[in-house]
């Protein structure tokens, strides 16, 4: 006899989850013993194993306090670094009016204590070159070949000394080698720190385009002011800049200039942390110390160029007051008191699953399991490839989690059981329980999802760590369900213990109150002859039964019990009449 469909779709499902465990275990593995960079452990929050503290303090050339909203636009710059280099779960706070608090899980490295430690001013220098980030040419056999280091016995100061920032006399052979050799995607290449009045190689933000520029001829400090609108004469999205005194009269002899020049030396770029962020051509002299930056923006690309602007015109700078290493702030007592708090709540559910569904109890035990699995290899892959780190608030999600995957399962069981109370056999109530059940399911995780990516934008970084992970588990919850515990249902109802009803099984359609054929329609009561456990039983079916009734249900009965006793009667009395 051929194997049914649905214990075909159960075994390739179960398979498929089998499939889906062994490829994160082996992308895991790939990170922990091939690329050295995962781990087989998750990756602990700043909260829960401690980490290193820096504490910056603004100052200005003048002497003024820095404002509020110039200390939160260098904490978000600041933040941009910190996330540019993996790390998760950071915390960046302002304090006492000028200083910046930066909190980072574990050791920092150098390369991370740099991005922080360093300046954030922004610099414009003059374009001399610009090509494509390429780093290598097609050689004489056809193929790519990488651009060679460069020599180091090539000549490195100009023959003639440059006479202003565009001045092509900037451009040694030495710098010209390193420039095609220069690879914008290696992060060991950091412009950032480059000297001022030597020319830099460096690259788009994005990685599109490859510049060698002149030295600093202004910095962020000549500019007032920084912001966005629309052309009032041909509606473009553009931006607008406003020097300062002395930043008006040295733009003006820069842009005197750049304007005659060719491209690509007619442009001028503003770069920030070392990245160009705009480079637009001089299409006029500007004196007045009002330019305007104009091309293919978007509202929000306006809107991020501005703010980047106005972020360099801070006439701040940063030093750094303390740097050391801080312990947990709520340490390995509070992790043990949160996964206590897990496990209770496991067991609490492990507990109410088998007085309640009985045997039925161990296939919801079996999916949580199944869930911790996969939930955890996710976390480890997670920490490796998206620096995510497992915050007491991620915690706190998972154990919360517990409780909406046990309201996923009382609803599909309550499904199935309802199906038996119909008079089904155990298998279709198995099939149509899951058809009815899913559907509410569906509904409810979309509204757990929903509500957790809410929660993640708009939250606080300190409850991000609770709405990742309760989304997270809340997406397992609904694979865990398809790929398990529905196809384990299929097969158990297969099995003489629970496909005969067994009375431990959970699925006892007597029990259960299954004692009418259809609607209101109950099956003849038990003979008077009947004694014992049956007689109880059905009883107790009965009673069971009446309870789940709807008031219609129960109408309709009492008319169909009316009705039957008034025919008998009838018939009674036609036949005493008939004998008389």
């Amino acid at each position: 006899m051929a194997t049914s469909t649905p214990v075909r779709h159960a075994w390739r499902a179960l398979l498929a989850l089998l499939i889906i465990v062994a490829v994160l275990g082996g992308i895991n593995a790939l990170g922990v013993y091939v690329f050295q960079k995962s781990s087989w452990t998750p990756e602990l929050a700043l909260d829960l194993q401690g980490g290193t503290q820096i504490v910056l303090q603004a100052s200005s050339p003048d002497g003024v306090a820095p404002t509020q909203e110039q200390m939160d636009q260098a904490a978000a710059i600041i933040r941009q670094r910190v996330d540019a280099s993996g790390v998760g779960e950071a915390d960046i706070t302002t304090q006492a009016g000028n200083q910046i608090v930066v909190q980072i899980p574990g050791q920092a490295d150098d390369e991370t204590r740099a991005r922080i430690e360093a300046s954030a001013q922004l610099q414009l220098r003059s374009v001399l070159f610009v090509d494509t980030p390429a780093t290598s040419f097609i050689g004489e056999d056809g193929n790519q070949t990488p651009y060679p280091s460069p020599d180091p016995t090539l000549e490195s100061t100009p023959t003639a000394t440059p006479t202003d920032g565009s001045d092509m006399n900037w451009i040694t052979p030495r710098l010209q080698a390193e420039f095609r050799a220069y690879d914008c995607a290696d992060p060991a290449n950091d412009p950032a720190n480059e000297p001022k009045d030597q020319p830099l190689i460096t690259c788009e933000a994005d990685g599109t385009a490859k510049y060698i520029l002149g030295p600093v001829e202004l910095d962020g400090s000549a500019i007032d002011d920084a912001s966005f609108g629309q052309n009032a004469q041909n509606g473009q999205w553009e931006v607008q800049l406003t020097f300062d005194a002395d930043g008006t009269k040295q733009f003006a002899t820069v842009s005197t200039r750049l304007f005659g020049l060719e491209a690509p030396r007619n442009q001028f770029a503003f770069v920030l942390d070392g990245d160009v962020i705009s480079a637009p051509r001089m299409n006029a002299v500007i004196t007045d110390g009002r330019p305007s930056i104009s091309g293919s923006f978007t509202q929000d690309s306006a809107r991020v160029l501005a703010d980047q602007l106005k972020y360099g015109a801070l006439p701040l700078s940063f030093e750094v007051v303390s740097s050391n290493t801080i312990s947990a702030t709520l340490g390995d007592q509070q992790l043990q008191i949160g996964l206590i708090a897990g496990l209770i709540g496991l067991a609490l559910v492990a507990l109410y699953s088998l007085i309640t569904y009985r045997a039925l109890g161990f296939v919801i035990i079996a999916s949580l399991m199944a869930m911790a699995v996969i939930t955890y290899l996710a976390i480890c892959i997670l920490a490796w490839r998206m620096g995510f780190r497992l915050s007491l608030a991620g915690v706190a999600g998972i154990i919360v989690s517990i409780g909406f995957t046990a309201d996923s399962f009382i609803v599909y069981f309550e499904r199935i059981r309802d199906e038996l109370r119909d008079g089904k056999s155990i298998t279709g109530a198995v099939e149509d329980g899951w058809d009815r059940a899913k559907r509410t399911i569906y509904i409810s995780k979309s509204v757990n999802v929903l509500a957790a990516v809410v929660l993640y934008i708009l939250a606080d970084a300190t409850v991000k760590g609770f709405a990742f992970t309760l989304g997270l588990t809340t997406v397992i919850d609904v694979l865990i369900f398809v790929v398990f515990t529905h196809p384990v249902m299929q097969l158990l109802a297969r099995t003489r213990f629970f496909g005969n009803g067994h009375p431990l099984s959970g699925m006892d359609p007597e029990a259960l109150g299954a004692v009418y054929r259809g609607r209101a329609q109950f099956r003849a009561p038990v003979a008077a002859t009947a004694k014992g456990q049956a007689a109880r039983r059905a009883g107790k079916s009965r009673g069971e039964a009446e309870r789940r009734q709807t008031i219609a249900e129960r109408k309709r009965a009492e008319l169909a019990s009316a009705g039957t006793g008034g025919e008998a009667s009838t018939s009674s009395g036609s036949t005493k009449e008939g004998d008389h």
